[in-house]
């Protein structure tokens, strides 16, 4: 069933979003929201924050709501200036703060394991650190200047939203894989912290690379189709 679109309010308190739903204070400093609102509304915070409230409202709904999905007049009537820089600040927060938060801990479970199981840990993580390295970097290097000429109303040949979705590869998949390794390999002798502790960073990490991902598929590119059709006019 389609949800209405802005299931949140302008009006509601900011603390009060928060508190009913934790998940969104990874969001705010992605968002370009600082603590310390008090309690003022949703629409009093972004203001003073320079952040579009419809944006902010739009992405909050579809990081909260698992069938919120937003129908072309939503996307194409809010301003998605905010959306690059929300995307790339994305990007900075798995690579420097959750996969480097899972690899410390993967390092000490593998030194606590030491031989091979140990190397298999690490091995598969580098792979795919670095796999999704390479992905936010084709998407920066080439999405991003993209959608940021099309904003601009320029017209760009150089590139095609279709390419992104021909190309664009399934990142938080493979966290299945790893989890996998974990409940598989792991010997009941190693520290229950570091485990538990990983374990939950990883299904942290997979839920949000999941709702990235949609951010993208159903926000970003519908938005990009529609400024590459408006700029061959």
């Amino acid at each position: 069933m389609m949800m209405k679109s802005r299931l949140f309010s302008s009006e509601a308190r900011l603390s009060d979003l928060i508190t009913a739903h934790p998940s969104l204070l990874a969001l705010l400093t992605r968002l370009g929201i600082s603590l310390g609102f008090g309690n003022r509304s949703i629409g009093d915070v972004c203001e003073s924050s320079g952040v579009d409230t419809g944006f902010f409202l739009l992405i909050c709904n579809v990081h909260t709501f698992k069938n919120y999905v937003p129908a072309s007049p939503t996307i194409l009537g809010t301003d998605m200036t905010g959306l690059v820089p929300y995307l790339e600040k994305s990007h900075r927060y798995y690579v420097d703060k959750r996969l480097s938060h899972i690899e410390r801990h993967l390092d000490a479970i593998a030194q606590e394991l030491g031989g091979r199981i140990g190397q298999v840990f690490i091995s598969f993580f580098k792979d795919y650190k670095q796999e999704v390295e390479a992905h936010f970097a084709h998407e920066e290097q080439q999405v991003f200047p993209h959608i940021s000429a099309l904003m601009a109303g320029e017209r760009d040949t150089t590139y095609s939203i279709s390419e992104f979705l021909r190309n664009h590869s399934d990142i938080e998949g493979k966290l299945d894989d790893l989890l996998n390794i974990v409940f598989k390999y792991l010997p009941p002798q190693v520290d229950d912290d570091n485990v538990l502790d990983v374990v939950y960073d990883i299904l942290r990490l997979r839920e949000d690379l999941k709702k990235h991902t949609f951010i993208e598929e159903k926000i970003m590119v519908p938005l990009v189709k529609h400024l590459e059709n408006a700029t061959k006019k």
